[in-house]
């Protein structure tokens, strides 16, 4: 049964000689965090948290589900108490301003503990992970009073946050949305309206949950131009006594999921709720991309955390269940048959695994350290901003379908027993399906990438990271040259695909949508190449062990010959336009 070990010999060779992360620490403002023996006494916490605490209730949380109590919904056994530790370890408060009690540490160090506890434990992580997404919204856009009552028992952990956007007749349209926030005398709303599908929207693990809710003014105009984000607890903290006042914010149902069970998804109802406008009317959108460009950096971050911990149960499975003979000859002499790893056909599930997850791991933690270098403003030019919107999109789709394809290779490698429930390797499965529905679903990422990000500005930012790619790729050793070159060549094609899309798109827009979704995947697949070359190049520098440094050789290898040739049939999906869809018309 999967038992997670944080991978810290590759998480630290991506932070320390990838990265050179304290060197980034320093020259952003973060001097205390400069410190590689700091960094890494924080990895190995965290690590042990996740491991020691957050594994070992996974698949019994799986099994357990939460439940409605008395109008409470109770989480797991050994939920409540994880999420303890979880606060008086401090976790909660550790990339947060000290001036609301946070620890003042960077951002991307809190991608890197987010993943191991994703990893150990998706469900139970998805209760601080939604408050992360508040907390960055409140601090954008709360006024002083709003951050001053509610961000310090927010970056405690006392209480916990969710997102409220979707209703039951939209979900990707939010211009559709119905629940109303009516004006008070003083100067609150009373919010009305039901939304679903509310991860972590209620739960015995906090004393009370803060809500952020979309809705609309009575005077707001039509569709997504309408919409207002406001502050709704559930329990009224009037600040002037130590009254807590119901605020009329009840669960009336928790959904049955396909996965991630121990994660309570509700149904909320506000009924005259009191709310508290963030920002400004009728500019709630631009207000919950803050949360949500949040929400989906840590979506990426899931897809590939769950995938390796199907990664390692698979591999440990592979090394000793024996079962045949090699092809090429016994390995295993002393044994009735050969271990399944010695197999060609599980040596290539096993590497796809490995070069997905470790390829996404040093995409996700380079576009962490970009989010760093935004949060601080060091960004004058706006460069770092522009590349971390263009990133976004492609690190949520792309691994988010990579996690889910890894845990189905690893089912596959365990065989009957991988489909069995008490192995947990289905579980990893189903749990890793829902990254690419929320956070908008993969094909909202895609159109954002092509339609936003990438013809809007008519590809300038894709051209800036296609020539980082490509300028990386030919400094490249002799080594490695030959891929480097094949690399550089798929570069000049990515912009050259762009430039034709967009030519048809000018006469006819639904070949944006058309070509999406496999333009999202090219560019994440060339992503992810271009990551795995840079650490099968930096690799050969350090004092890594011999082992560890012939791995990268081997998992940079291994992809560029079985995995970035997908991006020849994506290509020609691309190609092949709308009018390939405009035969296959339905009823309406």
């Amino acid at each position: 049964m999967p038992q997670y070990t944080a991978p810290l010999e590759d998480i630290q060779f991506i932070l320390h000689d990838c990265l050179n992360i304290t060197n980034h620490y320093e020259n952003i403002g973060y001097q205390d965090a400069a410190d590689e023996s700091l960094v890494n006494a924080i990895l190995e916490e965290a690590a042990k948290f996740a491991g020691e605490v957050l594994s070992p209730i996974n698949y019994s949380g799986d099994q357990q589900g939460c439940k409605i109590e008395n109008g409470v919904v109770v989480t797991p056994e050994g939920y409540v108490e994880a999420y303890q530790q979880y606060c008086e370890a401090e976790w909660s408060a550790l990339a947060f301003p000290t001036q609301y009690g946070g620890q003042g540490l960077p951002h991307s160090l809190s991608v890197v503990t987010s993943e191991m506890n994703a990893a150990a434990n998706a469900s139970w992580s998805m209760y601080p992970g939604l408050t992360h997404g508040a907390i960055s919204a409140l601090l954008h856009h709360g006024t002083d009073e709003l951050k001053q009552q509610y961000l310090p028992n927010l970056i405690t952990g006392e209480w916990t946050g969710t997102m409220c956007l979707t209703e039951s007749h939209c979900g990707s349209d939010l211009g559709l949305l119905k629940t109303r926030a009516i004006p008070q005398e003083d100067d609150s709303y009373a919010i009305t309206g039901t939304k679903i599908f509310i991860s972590a929207g209620e739960h015995n693990m906090s004393q009370n949950i803060i809500h952020l809710v979309l809705a609309r003014l009575p005077d707001a105009p039509e569709g997504s131009a309408g919409i207002s984000l406001f502050l709704v607890p559930k329990i009224l903290d009037t600040n002037a006594s130590s009254t807590l006042t119901d605020n009329q914010v009840t669960c009336s149902a928790i959904e049955h999921k396909m996965g991630i069970n121990g994660s309570a998804t509700c149904v909320i109802n506000f009924e005259n709720s009191k709310g508290f406008l963030l920002g400004q009317p009728n500019k709630g959108l631009a207000c919950m991309f803050t949360m949500m460009n949040v929400a989906r950096l840590a979506t990426s971050v899931q897809g590939y955390a769950i995938a390796e911990l199907s990664r390692q149960a698979s591999l440990e499975y592979a090394k000793d269940r024996l079962q045949m003979r090699s092809l090429s000859g016994i390995k295993a002499p002393e044994k009735p048959a050969d271990p399944i790893i010695v197999h060609p056909d599980v040596k290539r599930m096993l590497f796809t695994q490995k070069s997905l997850v470790e390829g996404s791991r040093g995409l996700a933690y380079y576009v962490a350290s970009l989010v760093d270098k935004v949060e601080t403003h060091h960004d004058s030019d706006g460069k770092f901003e522009q590349r971390l919107s263009l990133l976004t999109p492609i690190c949520k789709a792309f691994m988010s379908e990579i996690g889910f394809e890894s845990t189905n290779h690893a089912v596959q490698v365990l065989g009957g027993h991988g489909y069995i429930s008490e192995w947990e390797l289905e579980q990893q499965v189903r749990d890793s399906r829902i990254a690419m529905i929320y956070e908008g679903t993969n094909g909202i990422q895609a159109l954002d990438l092509l339609g936003r990000k990438v013809l809007r500005d008519k590809g300038a930012a894709l051209a800036d990271w296609v020539s980082e790619v490509k300028t990386q790729a030919l400094k490249s050793s002799e080594t490695n040259s030959e891929l480097a070159r094949q690399l550089a060549h798929y570069c000049d094609e990515w912009l050259g695909l762009a430039q034709q899309i967009g030519q048809k798109a000018s006469e006819d827009m639904d070949e944006v949508g058309a070509a999406a979704f496999d333009f999202l995947m090219y560019s994440g697949y060339l992503s992810v190449a271009h990551i795995l070359l840079q650490q099968a190049e930096i690799v050969k520098t350090t004092n890594r062990s011999e082992a560890f440094k012939q791995a990268k050789q081997q998992t940079m290898t291994f992809y560029f010959a079985r995995i970035l040739p997908r991006v020849k049939t994506h290509k020609a999906l691309i190609l092949s336009g709308n009018d390939t869809l405009q035969c296959c018309e339905f009823e309406i």
